[in-house]
Order: structure tokens, then C-alpha cells, then sequence
């Protein structure tokens, strides 16, 4: 009996209709859905799958919206380019059809269900003037479809991969054409054209030559002329979608470690890339190489000052001032939130570049002034060289400065620190007549480098396995790191010092500037000069190349800073 009743107080009243819970907020986001992450065209919207759900959430108010409909966890969303639909698909049980669900995005509901593919929708595209959603099903289903949706109904399809290939797991459309869109994955990569007349789509395989790879990621250029794709092993392939053929692919050596999971084509020009191992990046084709740092801002410092600097308009946005003390050398970390600046007395300091508030001073840095300095890519570490010869390796933590170790090698002032890219090791130079290569692992000295000179700069070749240096002997000596022997030896001006020196992220050309008063644009591998730029009336001091070689910025002695065009296209 008793049995009985809690039997009956456990069963639910299946007469009664069981009303649903209305969902209010979601805190959360799964990062498991590739490219699932977007932006809305207004620009103050993001849109993103969580479970069941397609959340749109406003950016500056966070309020969300939630699009219900999908009876198992959605697998990718797309969005039209006018911004007035969203398309999102999902998994479901082998062998039972997965939906794909069309939403109005201003009304926030559901329009259409179309249900064609088997097992899991891979990825959604929608064309340009918004006439077409293409779908690509997941590896039960294998096939590409093309919806209409004005009419919500499919109007072709077909096998999305070749039969001696992998499954296609990425699909976009053209940016112009509504007739065009590519699909990619694992050892495939086909253009497609819609035959809208004959209800037909029409593959091309696009040939990559001996390269095979497994595609993660595609974006295409606004105006059609190239598309990007990028791949497990971490590199970069741009087709052409006219000829289908592979026009160059990046980069050769350090590729993105786990695989280029995102890639966005940008308006500006180059490209915005994600790595599976958390990296985000900027870069240009060919060398695809990582841009660190912005061409909008650079920074220069003189007597009592450090001035921040807007490129373009030639404006002053902040000055930083140390009254009766002089600045040597400035460096800004790479994450943009400090500017590490060299102190006759002895100091470093460092300084918020947007409001110029002290960070921290770290006193007693060097007994005769900190003649030069440099900050590694990690933001962990600052080296600094003093005027008695001493390299000094700074620990930065959140709240601490600590010296890590003092390395005494120079016996006259350093004049010019650059770090490797891994921060393993670096190079200085100095007034004594050597540059060491240091050990930034072990701490210690690995080569030095003698000349009959008065060194004020040196560069690191972007390979690293040369450097080349410059100094009071006229001279650009190109030397191997390995054994420190000198390769080659240019006669760099006819007339003085030359005193700044850098070079381009791909290692084609460099730039040098001295006591001649002349800007010269060299061709690294030929050892010629290729430009020349006269505008300055004092000694040139310090020359930099900017991030995506935009602009060849200079600093003479007498107070100049000219801004030059770089001369070839980046």
C-alpha cells in the first residue's frame, strides 16, 4: 500500500501539459565549434552556439537573445552579409537527419527547417546578395548542397570530395559572385560554379602539387582575386580561384604551432590568423610571418624626453618628461603596455604609453648611465647595456624588477641590444669594438665578434643565422652567429658614421642612416643600395623599418624625425 503511494506521488500526471521554463541568461562559451564565434555586420552584436542554443548577445550591454530550436547541440553558424539572416546547423544520431535552421535576425525567429543531410552539418556559407545557403554535411553524410532562400528548398547536390580523399569540413562563398564557392579538407580543395538552369553544381579540384594538406580554416579576399586556406601542419595556402592553382604558400620555417584553426582576410590588407596553440597574428603573403606591432604609432626620445607619435597625421599624443635627466634608448614591450626607457642616471624607467603614468623605476640599473635597452617577445625580460660595458638581464614580474644576472664582457659603453625571436639568446654591440651573442639560458657569453670599429648597431637577419653590423668604420659587415666569422663587407657611406640600422621581417632589404645624412635602402642578398632619401640636416641617430614595411622613420642629431614611404610593396 504504501508502495502504491509512492508510487503514485513519484509518476508525473500525464493528462497534465507540462509547461517549459523560460531562459533568461547564459554565462559561457564553448570554444569546441570552429568558427563559431561571430561578429554581426551592425557591428554590436556577437552570435555564438552554446549547446541547443544560438545566443546573440550586444556587445556593449551584454542583454541576450536566444534562438531555440535545435534538438541537439548545433555543430556551426553562419551569417548572411547583409545581416538579415542567420543559419545554423547541428548533430544528431548516425543515420537520422541533422537540421539545418534558418533564423530572421531581426525578428528572432525561427523562418525555415530544411532537412536533407544525415548525421552532422559540417559548415554553412551564404552568398553574397543572400539567393543561397550552401551546407556541408559531416563524415555519415559527405555531400554539398545549395538551398534557395527565398523559396527554403534545396535546388541541387552532390558528393562534396573526390573518392581518393578525405572529408570536406569547410565551405565559403565568393565575396562577389553568388554562383561560386569552395569546399576544403583533408587533401581536398575544389571551386565550385552553380548551374542554376540545369539545377547542377560543378566541381573543380584545385592543385596543390606535391604539397597535401589538411585544410581547418578558409577565407576569401573581398574582391575575389585570391582565397587563403590554413592547415593542420600550421601553414598558410593562397589559390587562386580563376586558375585553381596554388600562387604561394607560408611560412617555410616556424609555422603556427597546432595548426591554423582561423583566418580572416582584412580589409586594411593581410591577414588576421588563429593558432591552435592560442596565438593570434597578423601577417602578409608571402613570407606569412607574424607582424608584431601597429605602423600607427612610434615613439622617440631626446634629452628630457619621451614623445608617442601618430604616423600618419604627424601628430603629438603624449610627451613623458624627466626634468635634467637624459634618455638613451626606449623600447616598447610587446603587449603595448609599457614603454622601457634608458636613463643617463643610471635608471631604468618604465611609463603607460597612453597616459604616461611611472610604472616602475629600477634603480642603480648601471654605475655610468643605461646606455641601450631591449624587451623580449614574452614581456618577462629586460636587457639593458650600461656606459661601463656591463649587459644586465632584467626579471619583470607583476610587481617586481629582479636582476637576474650581470654579464661583464664590454669594456666601453653598449651601444645596441636586439633579442631573437625565441628570446634564447641576443646580440650587443659596443664602443669597444665587439658584439657578443649571449646565451639568454644559461646566461652566458656564446661568440664574440672583433672589428677595427666603433660599433653602433647591429641586426639580426630574420633567419638568424647571420647578423650584420655597422659602426664609426664606414662599414656594413654581414657575420655568421655560429662561429662568429665575417661573410661579406660593404663600403656603407663615404663619409662618417653610420649609426642606425634595421632591417625587414622577410630579410630582403634594410635600411642604414649615419654622419652622411642620408637614408639608404640596401637589397640585403646583393649588397647594393637601391634608394636613397637626403632630408636631413644633422646626423642621423636611430632608423626603424615599421611593422608591414609601410614607412622608414629617422632621427637626426639635430631633432628631425622624417617619415619616408618604403619603396616596395609590401
Amino acid at each position: 500500500m504504501s508502495l502504491q503511494v509512492m508510487e503514485n506521488q513519484i509518476a508525473p500526471n500525464t493528462n497534465t501539459e507540462v509547461a517549459e521554463l523560460e531562459l533568461e541568461a547564459v554565462i559561457g562559451f564553448n570554444g569546441h565549434v570552429p568558427a563559431g564565434l561571430k561578429c554581426h555586420p551592425d557591428q554590436e552584436h556577437l552570435i555564438y552556439p552554446l549547446g541547443c542554443t544560438v545566443l546573440i548577445q550586444a556587445i556593449n550591454t551584454k542583454e541576450q537573445y536566444f534562438l531555440q530550436g535545435h534538438g541537439n547541440n548545433v555543430s556551426c553558424v553562419a551569417i548572411s552579409q547583409s545581416g538579415v539572416y542567420i543559419a545554423s546547423g547541428q548533430v544528431t544520431f548516425m543515420g537520422f537527419k541533422a537540421d539545418i535552421i534558418l533564423w530572421d535576425y531581426k525578428k528572432r525567429e525561427l523562418i525555415a527547417r530544411l532537412s536533407l543531410h544525415k548525421g552532422k552539418i559540417e559548415d554553412l556559407a551564404f552568398s553574397p546578395n543572400d539567393l543561397y545557403l550552401v551546407s556541408l554535411g559531416g563524415p555519415d553524410d559527405g555531400s554539398v548542397v545549395v538551398w534557395s532562400i527565398a523559396k527554403r528548398d534545396a535546388i541541387c547536390g552532390s558528393p562534396a570530395a573526390g573518392l581518393n580523399v578525405g572529408n570536406a569540413t569547410t565551405v565559403i562563398f565568393s565575396s562577389c559572385h553568388d554562383e561560386m564557392f569552395v569546399t576544403a579538407g583533408n587533401g581536398t580543395i575544389r571551386v565550385w560554379e552553380l548551374d542554376l538552369p540545369n539545377r547542377k553544381i560543378w566541381p573543380t579540384e584545385c592543385q596543390t602539387g606535391q604539397m597535401k594538406r589538411i585544410v581547418m580554416s578558409i577565407t576569401m579576399a573581398n574582391d575575389d582575386s585570391f582565397f587563403y586556406l590554413g592547415t593542420t601542419t600550421g601553414d598558410i595556402l593562397k589559390m587562386n580561384p580563376r586558375t585553381k592553382l596554388l600562387a604561394d604558400a607560408g611560412p617555410v620555417k616556424d609555422k603556427f604551432s597546432l595548426g591554423v584553426s582561423a583566418i580572416k582576410c582584412l580589409k586594411m590588407g593581410g591577414l588576421l590568423v588563429g593558432s591552435g596553440a592560442g596565438l593570434l597574428a597578423f601577417c602578409k603573403s608571402p613570407s606569412y610571418k607574424p607582424i608584431n606591432g601597429t605602423d600607427e604609432l612610434f615613439a622617440t626620445c631626446a634629452k628630457k624626453d619621451i614623445r608617442v607619435w601618430h604616423t600618419l597625421s604627424n601628430r603629438e599624443l603624449l610627451r613623458i618628461t624627466v626634468p635634467n635627466m637624459t634618455c638613451y634608448s626606449i623600447d616598447f614591450m610587446r603587449d603595448g603596455k609599457s614603454i622601457i626607457s634608458a636613463w643617463d642616471d643610471g635608471r631604468i624607467r618604465a611609463f603607460a604609453p597612453e597616459t604616461g603614468r611611472l610604472m616602475y623605476v629600477i634603480n642603480n640599473a648601471h654605475r655610468i648611465g643605461v646606455t641601450a635597452i631591449a624587451t623580449t617577445s614574452d614581456c618577462k625580460r629586460v636587457i639593458s647595456g650600461g656606459g661601463e660595458g656591463e649587459v644586465r638581464v632584467w626579471q619583470i614580474g607583476c610587481q617586481t624588477q629582479k636582476l637576474e644576472e650581470a654579464l661583464k664582457e664590454h669594456q666601453s659603453s653598449v651601444s645596441c641590444i636586439r633579442v631573437k625571436k625565441n628570446n634564447e639568446e641576443c646580440v650587443t654591440a659596443s664602443t669597444d669594438g665587439t658584439c657578443i651573442i649571449w646565451d639568454l639560458v644559461h646566461l652566458r657569453r656564446n661568440q664574440m665578434i672583433l672589428a677595427n670599429t666603433l660599433f653602433q648597431c647591429v641586426c639580426y637577419h630574420p633567419e638568424e643565422f647571420q647578423i650584420i653590423t655597422s659602426g664609426t668604420d664606414r662599414k656594413i659587415a654581414y657575420w655568421e652567429v655560429f662561429d662568429g666569422s665575417v661573410i661579406r663587407e660593404l663600403e656603407g657611406s663615404l663619409s662618417g658614421s653610420i649609426n642606425g640600422m634595421d632591417i625587414t621581417l622577410e630579410g630582403v632589404h634594410f635600411v642604414t642612416g649615419g654622419h652622411d645624412h642620408m637614408v639608404k635602402v640596401w637589397d640585403y642578398n646583393e649588397g647594393e643600395v637601391t634608394h636613397v632619401g637626403v632630408g636631413h640636416s644633422g646626423n642621423i641617430k636611430r632608423i626603424r623599418i615599421s611593422p608591414g614595411n609601410q614607412y622608414i622613420i629617422s632621427v637626426s642629431a639635430d631633432g628631425a624625425i622624417l617619415r619616408w614611404k618604403y619603396p616596395f610593396a609590401s
